[in-house]
């Protein structure tokens, strides 16, 4: 039996990265989310980095993990060395683990060392497991490969589908696709729109360790979200 159910939606908790990204929350808002993350048991709190070392001494001795992310929601928008310094300072603030955006534009552009050592570059300075953020919709079949194999190479410690659902709602399909293909010692994140419990258990199923969602208290109280990370 499996350590996760449908039927058994607060089972699901220890899977899920709580995310709070949107625009304009405030110090409350940040210390609700850091409280929900404990009373759940959610997996980490997923927060923007300027709250990093707040919710990180929030957090201390709670067990739930500070995650954060890198280059999001413009992905892409970044230089290398700025992403670098960045992820040096987030991790430095309390953060135990980083998601970061990828330069589809130069994997599309035959850039591929350019693509890899971005990713290698924020792995090294960061110094805590980074999941990549793939976008897989963005890439032909062929790039596709490509991008997976290169952020291993890079020191990926996650794989990620997406960065939200506005790039793919996170599906089976992409999941497993990932997880047939990770290497030991990596893993899967799923993100996209997860609203509902059924749908988290599908994924998880598909090969994903983690899940990123904004509507985590809906799914481990049985309930469904009108929108999602």
């Amino acid at each position: 039996m499996s350590a996760y159910s449908a039927a058994e939606p607060a089972s699901l908790a220890p899977f899920i990265q709580h995310t709070a990204i949107e625009i304009g929350l405030t110090r409350e808002d940040l210390v609700r989310h850091c409280e929900e993350s404990v009373q759940y048991g959610f997996n980490a709190a997923m927060v923007p980095a300027s709250w990093v070392p707040l919710v990180a001494e929030r957090l201390r001795g709670s067990g739930v993990k500070v995650a954060s992310a890198l280059d999001f929601p413009t992905v892409g928008s970044m230089t290398t060395a700025g992403k670098a310094a960045e992820a040096r300072a987030i991790a430095e603030a309390g953060a135990d683990q980083l998601d970061m955006g990828v330069q589809v534009g130069w994997l599309r552009s035959g850039m591929e060392q350019e693509f890899r050592d971005d990713i290698a570059a924020v792995v090294e300075a960061a110094g805590i497991p980074v999941k990549v953020m793939l976008e897989l919709p963005k890439f032909t079949p062929a790039e596709r490969e490509r991008a997976v194999q290169l952020a291993m190479d890079a020191g990926a410690a996650y794989l990620k589908n997406a960065s939200s659902g506005a790039v793919e709602i996170a599906n089976p399909d992409s999941i497993a696709y990932l997880a047939e293909r990770v290497r030991p010692g990596v893993q899967v994140k799923a993100s996209g729109g997860i609203k509902t419990a059924e749908q988290a258990v599908a994924l998880l199923d598909a090969g994903a360790s983690l899940l990123g969602t904004s509507a985590g208290i809906a799914i481990v109280t049985g309930g469904a979200a009108a929108s999602s990370y």
